[in-house]
This record gives C-alpha cells, sequence and structure tokens, in this order.
C-alpha cells in the first residue's frame, strides 16, 4: 500500500512528481467554473431566492414524486437487489465541474472500484447548475468504464433548474413536469417565479448520445425518485434529498420514518453532512423534528450518516446510547476544495481531536491556500507556506499534534502566523481569535473558483464500503492528480463498524 498523507508530504502528493493519466480520458476542450464569474453566480441564484422568498422544493419535489408514482414507481420507493452477504460499494460526493480534479478521481476509483456492485453519487451531480447539457461530459463521459450501476441523490447544485435533468438521467427518463398554477401577483411567491432560473430552451438534446458512453446492461440504474432505500445484502442505504436548503419536506420525512423502522442495520446517505466543520447540523424536518433524531434512534439501527455538499473527508465517530454511529463528509468527487485548516479544534458530541479525522490534513489545506493566494493576489513570497511551515502554524494555534510527522526544518515566525490567521485558521475554541476575519470561510469558500486552474496535489477522496453480516469497513482513498496516487491509491481513513 503507498504512503498516505499521513506517512509522508510525498504521499499528500507534494514534490515533483509524475503527473497522472487522467487528462486522457478528458475532452479537448474544459469550460472552467469559475465562482467568481457573474454569469455563474446569477445562473446559481435560486438558492438565495428561496433563502429570501420561500423554498418551493418541497412542492415540486411532491410533484416529481406523485408524477414517479403512476409511472410504477415502487410505493416504498425501495430498490430491492440480489446482492451478497459479502459486496462492496463505493460513494463519491460532489464530482461534477467536469475539470482536471473530477477526472484525477477517475483511473484509482476504477481500480479500487473493479469488483464493487454499486456506486452513490452524494450530492451535486452536476455543477454549476445541474444542466442536461452539462451529463455528458461530467457524468457520463468520466464513467463511462465503471461497468456497474450508478444512483444519485441530489444537491442544492442539481436543484437549481428544478431537478430536471436529474430525473431524466436517473429516475427512467421523466418526462417534464407540467407548470404549475401561477402565484398571485405581488407576493413573495410571485416575485420569486419571475426571478426563478429556469432551462433553457433546448436544453438536454444531447442527452441520449451521451448515454451511449454508459449504456451496456450492467450500467443500468433506475431509481423511483430523488430519494431512495436500496435493499443490498444485510444493510439498507437510505438515501434523502436536502432540497436547495438542507432540510426535508414533511412527505420526505413521514417516508424517512417509515422506511427506518426495518429491522435491518442502515447506513444515510445525505445531501448535506450531519455533522460538519466542528458543527452539528441535525437537518430540520418540515412539520417538526430532525433527521438526526431519526438517525439516533436505537430502534432505526443507523450506523454511519454520510453527507456531500462539503467538499473535503471529515470523519466523527459519535456515541449514542452505547454504541457508535459514524458521522462522515464525503464530498470531495472533483469540485473545488473546501478548506480543513479553517476548522477549529474539534470537542462536540464527545468527539475530540483524538478521534477526529479529515483529509487533507489541515496542514496541507493550509498551505494549498496559500500557495493559491500567492498566485492570485502576486504576493508569493509573502503568502506562500510550505506544506511544513502549514503544518506546524496549524499544530500551534490548535495545540494539537500534527497529521504527519514535522519536519526538522519547519519554522513558526510572525509571517506563517499572519498568514495563516489571514487565511482563518482555525484555533481552539477558548483562545481569542487574532487575524480570523468575522466570517470564517469568506476566503476558501466564496473566493476559491476551483483548484483545476492549479496543478496538482488537488486532494480529491472518494469511498469504499466493504459489506458483511457482521461488519461495514468504510476507507476513504485519495485522488491528488500525481501518477503514484493514481496507480495505487492511498488510504487515507480507514474504520470498521459493527452491525451486530
Amino acid at each position: 500500500m503507498s504512503d498516505s498523507s499521513r506517512d509522508t508530504a510525498e504521499g499528500a502528493g507534494w514534490g515533483a512528481a509524475e503527473l497522472g493519466e487522467y487528462k486522457r480520458l478528458m475532452p479537448h476542450k474544459v469550460e472552467k467554473i469559475s465562482w467568481l464569474n457573474p454569469k455563474t453566480l446569477w445562473a446559481a441564484r435560486n438558492g438565495v431566492l428561496a433563502s429570501w422568498f420561500g423554498d418551493p422544493t418541497g412542492h415540486t419535489r411532491s410533484r416529481w414524486v406523485a408524477q414517479r408514482a403512476a409511472a410504477g414507481a415502487p410505493a416504498d420507493k425501495v430498490i430491492r437487489r440480489d446482492d451478497p452477504d459479502h459486496f462492496s460499494f463505493l460513494v463519491i460526493g460532489d464530482p461534477g465541474e467536469g475539470d482536471e480534479p473530477q477526472y484525477a478521481v477517475v483511473p484509482g476509483l476504477l481500480t479500487v472500484g473493479q469488483d464493487t456492485r454499486f456506486a452513490v453519487v452524494a450530492s451535486d451531480v452536476i455543477y454549476p447548475v445541474g444542466s442536461a447539457d452539462d451529463y455528458g461530459t461530467k457524468f457520463f463521459r468520466p464513467y463511462q468504464d465503471y461497468r456497474a450501476p450508478m444512483y444519485a441523490i441530489p444537491g442544492n447544485h442539481d436543484w437549481y433548474e428544478d431537478l430536471g435533468a436529474f430525473m431524466r438521467v436517473f429516475c427512467g427518463d421523466a418526462p417534464p413536469l407540467e407548470p404549475g398554477p401561477a402565484p398571485r401577483p405581488i407576493g413573495k411567491a410571485w416575485l420569486r417565479s419571475l426571478l426563478w432560473h429556469r432551462p433553457r430552451n433546448g436544453d438536454g438534446q444531447r442527452l441520449e448520445q451521451d448515454r451511449e458512453l454508459r449504456s451496456s446492461p450492467a450500467q443500468q440504474a433506475v431509481q423511483p425518485g430523488p430519494y431512495w432505500a436500496i435493499d443490498a445484502g444485510p444493510v439498507r442505504i437510505v438515501g434523502i434529498d436536502t432540497g436547495l436548503l438542507g432540510t426535508i419536506d414533511a412527505e420526505q420525512g413521514a417516508w424517512l420514518r417509515e422506511v427506518s423502522r426495518d429491522p435491518r442495520p442502515k447506513i444515510l446517505i445525505t445531501g448535506q453532512p450531519l455533522y460538519v466543520d466542528g458543527e452539528h447540523h441535525p437537518c430540520a424536518i418540515e412539520g417538526g423534528g430532525t433527521v438526526d433524531e431519526i438517525v439516533r434512534d436505537p430502534a432505526h439501527r443507523y450506523v454511519a450518516a454520510i453527507g456531500g455538499d462539503i467538499h473535503n473527508y471529515q470523519r466523527y465517530p459519535v456515541q449514542v446510547d452505547g454504541r457508535t454511529i459514524q458521522y462522515v463528509v464525503s464530498g470531495g468527487g472533483g469540485a473545488f476544495m473546501h478548506a480543513t485548516h479553517t476548522i477549529p479544534r474539534v470537542d462536540i458530541a464527545n468527539v475530540t481531536e483524538k478521534e477526529f479525522r479529515c483529509y487533507p490534513l489541515r496542514g496541507d489545506s493550509l498551505s494549498f491556500y496559500s500557495k493559491l493566494y500567492g498566485r492570485r493576489l502576486r504576493l508569493r513570497r509573502f503568502f506562500t507556506l510550505t506544506e511544513a511551515e502549514a503544518a506546524a502554524v496549524v499544530a500551534e494555534r490548535l495545540e494539537i499534534q500534527p497529521g504527519r510527522a514535522p519536519a526538522p526544518d519547519a519554522r513558526i515566525t510572525r509571517r506563517t502566523r499572519l498568514v495563516a490567521g489571514l487565511l482563518g485558521t482555525g484555533r481552539r475554541p477558548d483562545r481569542p481569535k487574532r487575524f480570523r476575519l468575522p466570517v470564517r470561510k469568506i476566503y476558501t469558500q466564496l473566493f476559491s473558483p476551483s483548484s483545476a486552474t492549479y496543478s496538482p496535489p488537488f486532494f480529491k477522496c472518494f469511498l469504499r464500503l466493504d459489506v458483511t453480516p457482521e461488519t461495514v469497513r468504510l476507507r476513504c482513498y485519495a485522488a491528488t492528480g500525481n501518477r503514484a496516487q493514481e496507480v495505487d491509491p492511498p488510504v487515507e481513513d480507514e474504520v470498521t463498524i459493527a452491525l451486530t
């Protein structure tokens, strides 16, 4: 097994390394997404409109579900497979920007996943707005050589065009929804409708041609809607749709309670994680209650909850009534990297730094972003921190041991401390917040256009889960864009989860 980022800097992808062969999989012309582009931001406006004028997602979702039921989808929305008691599957979170980081994941994923029975895409299949025209280069082409079915749950970006393309691709070529009743003039709903982004005319004309890239019988799957359950071997995998704003409607909540009563052990796949960045987000259900209350109920036998949306890997082993539920963030499948160095020292739900895991390591994340801003601001000498300097200053600020053994020449200076503060590096919760801006992620989320504009390491990842009647072994594999990690993907985290 190759070195991981916890072993060596080379294992993290730093240093002079041979570029991987992922570019041969890519189209000749790649349109790179920039989240600083006003055109992109305007197209992706529906999330903001929903937060200002009311979220229509629940109503739209209910209409999609009713349409699928009328077309013969199972009423309980359960996909019943014939997997054996011992099988494996993949989870890929937030893949679809269609550029170098997404394609850099593919060679390792094909190597690690060649014997897996299926894969699940967890959140944001397609960026920026879930357009049907983008599925060719951002879904069908990158995964054309994965010879098993792929299921998906939508993220907020898939909802920016009311989920039409997602339903066509994953739900039996669902026809477009009939227009709903027009809202009364002048009110919030009318203003939202007036400004709402919708698919352009003729969207998806190439979709049938694009489907040919994943057209073998072994690759086919039809799911009953945007949320579903899969009965696979000894486990039930439950996928929920958290829409535009990270909540679920009352109809889906009632289904989730019902489907969770099945006696077999369960794994939740959700569009937004329940624990992330040292915080708890239990996910409200319209009408009362939360998703996490359902997950924590011992009668429901959930052993893990895996969420996308945040573009890195995190794991929180939370003790609940004498058992452990693994809360996982897995959104590193291709979209630009959300920083981990901004995560403060973890101390939540009795999970401390000793139990917490993340990828990339905080020091690697800080070094990555220091180089990013050094280039963009043309202040390389000031901003750029080596991976050793970044790891050392992170360890000082959080008062933790570095994720890998520190380099002997790593120095902490006034400059490294200042850069770390300016880039939002976390601290202990009880320490003063010098050099930290009021909005902790303003640099690392709003102003990071995409890791695709830079050379490796990309710090992408995916999960493999190996299921037996007694356990689930969850492993997080890294993809850096370098040849070494492409040929032999390193395991960045591993945990065995008891089912009995």
